[in-house]
């Protein structure tokens, strides 16, 4: 008879000798006949290694206006996070058409150029003082919309295509 092992899905810390690191498993189903069916899974980013390299935000040049706020409107929605996701998406849905050609370049590169979102959250929230690249006045708007005078239910994101229609 014919066995199969059982598959067992990993995705948790792993333990390399004997030290505990941060890692982003596969996920991947892992089994081995004849260790008994388990094996540690290999790690695909090791979250603690700063010798990865986060690729460079590259401007892009002669854009058109109106893809750039195309283009930043889809990025304020996907974030990654859903603080972010949630802030950026009803703050472009706000403010991103009326914006200059000025102030959507300095949304561009505020939402772009940090490479921690957390950074973002953290100077819109005022947790963490924003740093003088980033203290303009987009951020001053966004600071503004953070603190939600008005008493707006913001628990989801804005229609993408309110204004199409």
């Amino acid at each position: 008879m014919f066995r199969i092992p059982a598959l067992r899905f990993i995705n948790r810390a792993v333990v390399v000798n004997g030290q505990a690191g941060r890692f982003i498993a596969t996920g991947a189903p892992v089994c081995n006949a004849t260790d008994g069916g388990y094996r540690p899974p290999t790690p695909m980013i090791d979250l603690e290694d700063k010798s990865l390299p986060i690729p460079e935000y590259k401007q892009k040049k002669n854009e058109p206006l109106q893809l750039q706020k195309s283009r930043l409107l889809y990025q304020s929605r996907k974030r990654g996070m859903l603080e972010n996701g949630l802030l950026l998406s009803t703050f472009a849905a706000k403010y991103l058409a009326e914006m200059s050609p000025a102030q959507t370049k300095l949304y561009d590169q505020l939402i772009n150029l940090p490479s921690n979102d957390w950074d973002i959250f953290y100077w819109a929230t005022g947790v963490k003082p924003t740093p003088k690249e980033y203290d303009n006045e987009v951020m001053n708007m966004l600071k503004n919309h953070v603190k939600n005078n008005d008493r707006e239910q913001r628990f989801m994101q804005p229609d993408l295509y309110a204004k199409a229609n």
